[in-house]
C-alpha cells in the first residue's frame, strides 16, 4: 500500500453533501491520520451493525487494524469517510470503501454507517461519490456481498438507479452493479439532490422557532430592527431574543446565550461583531440549530483576513451540519400566511404575491423591496444571500421550483458560484417557471490571457448570455426592466406568438409602440375582414381601422372597451397593448374600469393584456385582482419590451429539452495515448500540440482535417508539396504566433515546387525583418481547398464557466466582425443546430447570391464531435479550427487550420 501524502491525497474528492433531512455532512478520502477516529467509529458500532458489515463477529480491533483500514493508495484501494463535528472534535460516522479486483475493471465495495445516522441517505451519497472515483480510475463494476437480513443496504443499492444483478445463496446476496452514469442515474441523483436541498431550505424560510442573537434594545440598530420586524410582521412561530446584557427585548424574555434557550431552535439570526461570529456559530451548532443567517459584515468583502474568517465560519457550519445564509446579507422574508416572517432589516413587509426574489447585494435588496412596494407588487419570498458562503441561487431555485405560491423567480446576481450546476438546475426550473435575471459585475470574468481567436472572442457578456440562453433564463439589463417583465409574467398568460395589436387614443404613443415592436422582433397583426367589420359599428367616427388602432382623443370608454372585446376573439392576435393618454375630455378611471371588465376575457383566452397609462405605472387596484392584474406601464416602450421578453420565454419553452448525444465510432483510447505522449514529451505548460499530432487526434474523432505535412527547409517543403499535389498552401508553423496572416505567414494557391520554395524563404525573410525568425518552426504544407464558406469553431477554458464552445464566421474576419455564438459544454443536438443558425451571417449557408447551399448538417456534427473531444480530453486549454471550409450540401467540411493548446 502507498501511504497518503500531501502530494497524493486527492483533495478534489472532498465534498459537502446534503442529506434527506436537510442536514449536511463532509465526505472526504480517508487518511492515515484517521486511525483514532476510525477506531472510535468502530467501537461505537452495535454488535448487529458490525455483524452486518463483516458478516461475522470481527472481535476487538486495535491501532494496527485501524492503520491497515486507513491506508489506501487512492486508485486500487479507496475509502471515503463521512465526517461531522461533535462538540470540539470531528468524528467519522460513515465509511464507503472499494478494493480493485484482479480483472482490473471490477472492485469489491463495502459500506458502514453509524447506527444513529441510519435513514439519512448517507449510504446513497457514499455510493454516488465512490462510483465517481471508481470511474475516474477505470473501474466499471462494483461487486459486494450483502446478508439477506440487511434489507436496508439492499434497498439502498436497488433504489440508486444503477443496473444491478443479484444472486441469493446461503442467506447472502452477491451483487454486481454496473456503475455507468445512465440518464436514469442522472435523474435519480438530481431528484435526491432537490429533495435534500428543499428540506434544508425549509429550515431557513419556514422555521418553527427562531433565535435572534444580537437582538438589541438600542433604537435604530440592526439588532433592534430585525427583532422588531419579526415581532411586528406577525411571525407565527416562537422567537427568542439572545443578548447577555438584557433581561427582555420588546417585552420578550431574553437569554444570555443560544445555549440557554430552553426549546429547540430551527433558525438563528446572528447580528454580533465580526470577531464573535465564529464562536456564536459554534454554539448554535452545539445547540442543534439547523440553519443560521449571518447578517454581520466584515468577511470576504473586506479582503484576505475577512476571507479567512469566512472560511472558518463556513467550516463551523458544515461541521455541525447547519445551512448558512450570508454572511454580509440583509436577511429573508416569507409572506406565506402560515409563516409571516420578515427576518431582515428592511422596514418594508411587502404584500402577499407570487414573485420570489433573490438578491446577492443587500443594498440592491432594499431597493428591490422599496420598488416592489411602490408598484403595489406582492412577493412570495425574498432572500439576500450576501457572500454566498453556503446557500446560493442553486439552492433557492430548487426550493422555489415546487413552491405552489411562486409563479416567477427574479434574480439579481453579481457572480456565479457553480455555473455548471446553476445551468443544470435553472434549465429544469425554467421549464416550469420563468426566471428573470439582471446581472451586475459585467467586467472581465476571471483573468484570461487569450492566445487564440476563441479565447479573445469569449467576452464576459457573451459567456453570460450563452449560459442564460442554454438555461432558458430571461435576461434584462436593469432593475426597471426586471420589474417590467415581472409585472407581466406574474399576472398575465404567456403570449402564443409575436402578433401584437396596439389600441390607443393618441397617434404619437401608437407610433412609439409600433417602432419598439419592430425593433424587438414583434409583429403587428393584420386585422381579418371579420374583425374589421366588427370594429366599424363600435366607433362613432370615421377613422382608419388598422394596427395601431388609433381611436383618437375623442374616444369614449365604451369604444375602448368594445374594441378590446373584439380583439380578444381574433385568432390572428397573440397580445393586446392598450395605450391611453389622459385627456380632459374623458375620465381615465372610466377607461380603467373598461380594462378591468375585459381582463377576465383575456385570461380565459390565454392572451396577455397590457396597459400603458402614459406617465403612470404599477398595479392599479381597479385593473384586475391579485394574480391577474393588468400591468400598467408609464411608456409604450416599457410595455413592448416586457412583452418581447415574454415571447422570448415562450419560444424557449417550446424548444425540446434534448440530452447530450453519445458520439459513436470515437477512438478514445488512441486519443488518450496521443495526449499522454505529448504531455510526457513536453514539460512546458501550456504548450501547443504539434500539427502532425493534431491531425492524428482529430482523426480519432472523425473530424475532417486537410492533411498537413511539416517541412523544416525550403527543399523539404517543395518535396512535400509535390507529394500532396498542386495547388498547395504554405503556412507558417509556430507555437507562439497566433495570427499568421499578420506576419505574412500564409501563401495561397502555389502551383510548383519553385513557388513553394520561394514562399518558404519569403515567410522566413518577413519574420527575420520583424526580429521573430526564432519563432519559426518550419512551414505546414496543405493541399489547396477551393470554395466553401469559412467558419471558425473553437474551445476556451473559462475560469468560472469551464469549457466554452464557439462557432461563427471565420477566416481573417473572425475577430473583426465578431459574428460568433458561444455555448457551455457539453452540447446537445439542439445546441449545435441553434449555434449554426443564430449567427448574423447564417444566410451565407443558404446559398447567398447564387452560391450553392452549405452542408450545415456536417457542421452541426463537427460541433458535437468537438464537444465529445473536450469531454474526453480535459487537458485541452484552448482550441481553434480557423478557418473551416463548409462545402456544398452533401460535401461536408474541411478543417483547414487547427491549433490546440494543452495544459
Amino acid at each position: 500500500m502507498i501511504a497518503a501524502t500531501d502530494s497524493t491525497y486527492p483533495s478534489q474528492y472532498e465534498t459537502e453533501v446534503l442529506l434527506k433531512d436537510g442536514s449536511r455532512i463532509l465526505l472526504r478520502p480517508i487518511r492515515q491520520d484517521d486511525t483514532e477516529r476510525w477506531l472510535a467509529f468502530f467501537q461505537r458500532q452495535s454488535q448487529q451493525t458490525k455483524y452486518l458489515r463483516f458478516q461475522r463477529d470481527p472481535g476487538e480491533m486495535g491501532p494496527e487494524d485501524a492503520l491497515r483500514f486507513c491506508t489506501v493508495d487512492y486508485k486500487n484501494t479507496f475509502a471515503l469517510v463521512g465526517e461531522v463535528q461533535k462538540e470540539q472534535r470531528k468524528e467519522i460516522v460513515a465509511i464507503g470503501r472499494y478494493y480493485r479486483l484482479p480483472d482490473k475493471r471490477s472492485a469489491r465495495v463495502v459500506f458502514a454507517i453509524e447506527d444513529a445516522y441510519h435513514g439519512k441517505g448517507i449510504g446513497t451519497q457514499l455510493i454516488e461519490r465512490l462510483a465517481n472515483v471508481a470511474r475516474d480510475n477505470g473501474i466499471a463494476i462494483f461487486e459486494g456481498d450483502v446478508l439477506a437480513e440487511n434489507e436496508r443496504m439492499m434497498s439502498v443499492l436497488k433504489d440508486y438507479g444503477f443496473h444491478i444483478e443479484s444472486e441469493l445463496k446461503g442467506g447472502v446476496y452477491h451483487v454486481n452493479i454496473a456503475i455507468a452514469r445512465s440518464r436514469r442515474v442522472e435523474r435519480k441523483e438530481a431528484e435526491r439532490e432537490r429533495l435534500s436541498t428543499v428540506a434544508s431550505i425549509r429550515n431557513v424560510l419556514e422555521p418553527h422557532s427562531i433565535a435572534v442573537i444580537g437582538a438589541s434594545r438600542q433604537s435604530g440598530s440592526i439588532g433592534q430592527l430585525v427583532f422588531q420586524n419579526i415581532i411586528e410582521g406577525g411571525y407565527t412561530g416562537v422567537v427568542y431574543p439572545v443578548n447577555p446584557k438584557a433581561d427582555a427585548i420588546m417585552a420578550v424574555k431574553a437569554y444570555p446565550s443560544i445555549l440557554d434557550v430552553p426549546g429547540n431552535v430551527d433558525l438563528a439570526i446572528i447580528i454580533v461583531p465580526t470577531q464573535f461570529v465564529a464562536r456564536v456559530a459554534d454554539e448554535c451548532g452545539r445547540k442543534g440549530v439547523r440553519a443560521i443567517i449571518v447578517i454581520t459584515d466584515g468577511f470576504k468583502e473586506r479582503g484576505p483576513e475577512g476571507a479567512a474568517h469566512e472560511e472558518e465560519l463556513r467550516d463551523i457550519a458544515l461541521g455541525h451540519g447547519m445551512r448558512l445564509v450570508g454572511p454580509n446579507c440583509m436577511g429573508i422574508i416569507n409572506t406565506a400566511p402560515e409563516v409571516r416572517l420578515n427576518a431582515s432589516f428592511s422596514r418594508i413587509f411587502p404584500p402577499r404575491g407570487n414573485i420570489a426574489f433573490l438578491s446577492q447585494s443587500g443594498a440592491m435588496g432594499l431597493v428591490i423591496l422599496e420598488y416592489a412596494s411602490d408598484l403595489n407588487m406582492g412577493i412570495s419570498g425574498f432572500v439576500s444571500v450576501g457572500n454566498r458562503a453556503d446557500i446560493s441561487s442553486n439552492d433557492l431555485l430548487q426550493y422555489w421550483e415546487d413552491d405552489p405560491t411562486t409563479r416567477v423567480i427574479l434574480l439579481y446576481l453579481e457572480s456565479f458560484g457553480n455555473p455548471r450546476k446553476f445551468s443544470r438546475i435553472a434549465k429544469r426550473v425554467s421549464a416550469r417557471k420563468p426566471i428573470v435575471i439582471v446581472k451586475g459585475g459585467t467586467t472581465l470574468v476571471g483573468s484570461r490571457a487569450a492566445s487564440s481567436h476563441t479565447g479573445a472572442l469569449a467576452t464576459p457578456e457573451v459567456v453570460s448570455d450563452a449560459l442564460f440562453r442554454q438555461a432558458g433564463i430571461i435576461r434584462v439589463d436593469n432593475i426597471q426592466e426586471l420589474f417590467d417583465v415581472a409585472t407581466l409574467l406574474s399576472n398575465q398568460p404567456l403570449p402564443g406568438g409575436k402578433r401584437l395589436v396596439i389600441v390607443t387614443n393618441g397617434g404619437g404613443p401608437g407610433i412609439l409602440a409600433a417602432d419598439a415592436s419592430a425593433q424587438l422582433g414583434l409583429t403587428l397583426s393584420e386585422f381579418s375582414a371579420e374583425t374589421t367589420n366588427k370594429l366599424r359599428p363600435l366607433i362613432k367616427r370615421n377613422i382608419r381601422i388598422g394596427n395601431p388602432l388609433d381611436l383618437t382623443g375623442s374616444v369614449t370608454p365604451d369604444e375602448f372597451e368594445g374594441s378590446l372585446r373584439v380583439l380578444v376573439e381574433d385568432d390572428n392576435v397573440d397580445a393586446v397593448l392598450a395605450v391611453f393618454v389622459p385627456a380632459a375630455v374623458i375620465d381615465s378611471t372610466l377607461v380603467e374600469n373598461a380594462i378591468r371588465r375585459v381582463s377576465p376575457l383575456y385570461q380565459r383566452n390565454k392572451k396577455p393584456l397590457l396597459a400603458c397609462f402614459m406617465g403612470q405605472r404599477g398595479f392599479k387596484a381597479n385593473l384586475g385582482k391579485a394574480g391577474s392584474f393588468v400591468p400598467c406601464y408609464p411608456f409604450p416602450e416599457n410595455a413592448v419590451l416586457a412583452l418581447s421578453k415574454a415571447v422570448e420565454y415562450r419560444e424557449l419553452m417550446k424548444k425540446p429539452r434534448d440530452a447530450v448525444t453519445s458520439i459513436k465510432g470515437v477512438k478514445r483510447e488512441k486519443a488518450h495515448r496521443i495526449i499522454e505522449a505529448a504531455m510526457s514529451q513536453n514539460k512546458q505548460r501550456p504548450f501547443w500540440l504539434p500539427a502532425e499530432k493534431i491531425v492524428d487526434l482529430l482523426n480519432c474523432y472523425d473530424i475532417r482535417i486537410a492533411g498537413i505535412s511539416v517541412a523544416r527547409s525550403a527543399d523539404e517543403a517543395a518535396t512535400l508539396a509535390a507529394q500532396a499535389g498542386f495547388p498547395v498552401v504554405v503556412k507558417l508553423n509556430s507555437s507562439t504566433i497566433t495570427h499568421k496572416t499578420e506576419v505574412g505567414g500564409v501563401v495561397l494557391d502555389l502551383n510548383s515546387e519553385g513557388e513553394v520554395k520561394s514562399a518558404f524563404n519569403a515567410i522566413k525573410d518577413k519574420l527575420k525583418a520583424l526580429g521573430r525568425e526564432s519563432e519559426m518552426e518550419g512551414v505546414a504544407i496543405q493541399r489547396m481547398i477551393p470554395g466553401g464558406v469559412e467558419i471558425i469553431a473553437g474551445v476556451t477554458q473559462d475560469p468560472t464557466f469551464g469549457p466554452l464552445i464557439m462557432f461563427g464566421l471565420g477566416g481573417i474576419q473572425a475577430e473583426l466582425l465578431k459574428d460568433i455564438v458561444l455555448r457551455l459544454h457539453p452540447l446537445t443536438e439542439l445546441d449545435a443546430s441553434e449555434m449554426v443558425s443564430s449567427i448574423k451571417t447564417a444566410s451565407l449557408f443558404e446559398g447567398f447570391r447564387g452560391a450553392p447551399p452549405s452542408d450545415i448538417q456536417s457542421v452541426q456534427g463537427l460541433l458535437l464531435r468537438l464537444s465529445a473531444m473536450v469531454e474526453d480530453i480535459p487537458q485541452i486549454a484552448e482550441l481553434d479550427f480557423n478557418p473551416v471550409k463548409v462545402m456544398g450540401r452533401g460535401e461536408g467540411y474541411w478543417v483547414v487550420d487547427a491549433r490546440i493548446s494543452l495544459k
